[in-house]
């Protein structure tokens, strides 16, 4: 299905206008339309997650494997949020260090909480979540 595009004007000052297209060519954006509709979407997906709506992303961990307890415990945590987690990765970065990767999709406050008590867990040195759309 093709979508209608519409356009429209807008008018910057000549400072904002340099930042913006020094923002497109950092971003690799090939014209300033793909690069508005992004930040729009950006912003669509932020809006949603706030509220609560359905986000997919990844929430990425870095932890020390020879500390079991914290094994345990982020696997009791994914256990109980089985429904959010689409699927998990386990990378070996080095002799201690573990990186997981959990995809998961659903509405932003399960997502958002599942995140917060994984990152909670003691021994995790490090975590992040990234959010977008489920595709709606």
């Amino acid at each position: 299905m093709k979508r209608k595009l519409s356009r429209f004007g807008v008018s910057l000052e000549g400072e904002l206008l340099g930042k913006f297209d020094a923002f497109i060519r950092a971003e690799g954006y090939f014209n300033r339309s793909q690069a508005i509709a992004g930040l729009i979407r950006k912003e669509f997906v932020s809006n949603e997650f706030s509220r609560g709506g359905a986000v997919a992303g990844a929430v990425t961990l870095v932890y020390d494997h020879h500390r079991r307890e914290v094994v345990n415990k982020l696997l009791d945590i994914q256990h109980d949020h089985g429904a959010t987690i689409i699927s998990g990765q386990h990378v070996h970065l080095d002799h201690d260090n573990c990186l997981e990767i959990i995809a998961v999709k659903g509405p932003g406050i399960k997502v958002k909480t599942l995140a917060d008590r994984l990152k909670a867990v003691k021994g995790v040195k490090h975590a992040t979540l990234s959010v977008t759309s489920a595709g709606k």
